[in-house]
């Protein structure tokens, strides 16, 4: 082998190293687990909806969950719902959990009509999915993916009034 080859193949072990010896480093997370806890109107136009949406992220960790902010994507119906992101920063304990509230906007025209057929056909609940990414402060782990889905009672939905939580 010549002087230069042995010097790519030296140079190639040492990259590996360094790399394997980085991604040791970043901590090995399971996913934390968001679950919708309440949905409400705060302003409707035509064109627009902002809803107030409470959520809980449960962290099965061993180590704290610094969030330094979400981006998520809401399903109504199997329809997309609404979008939105949030820069507000918190802390989910070890092992813990964390409520806190965002707002989303929604151009949600077909899901509100499935939203409403769906309670002309006396369903007591409909479907609902969360997926998007979550932002953490740890180190070379910036972002966590997520996806929960669930059921939320459409009487609490239907009712007509703005200030209904679910």
């Amino acid at each position: 082998m010549s002087p230069g080859a042995l010097r790519q193949l030296g140079a190639a072990v040492v990259l590996a190293v360094l790399v394997a010896g980085c991604a040791s480093l970043a901590p090995k997370l399971e996913t934390p687990r968001l679950s919708l806890k309440g949905i409400r109107m705060q302003e409707a136009s035509l064109f627009e909806q902002r809803f107030e949406v409470r959520l809980r992220v449960q962290n099965p960790n061993d180590l704290d969950l610094p969030v330094r902010g979400l981006d998520l994507e809401f399903e109504l119906g199997g329809e997309k719902f609404a979008t939105g992101v949030s820069a507000r920063e918190f802390t989910v304990p070890a092992l813990g959990e964390a409520e806190f509230d965002m707002l989303v906007t929604s151009n949600a025209a077909t899901a509100l009509l499935n939203l409403m057929r769906a309670g002309e056909g006396r369903r007591e609940s409909i479907d609902y999915r969360i997926s998007g990414k979550l932002r953490t402060k740890l180190g070379l782990l910036r972002t966590v993916p997520f996806e929960e889905k669930g059921t939320l009672p459409l009487r609490g939905i239907m009712g007509g009034r703005e200030d209904t939580q679910i």
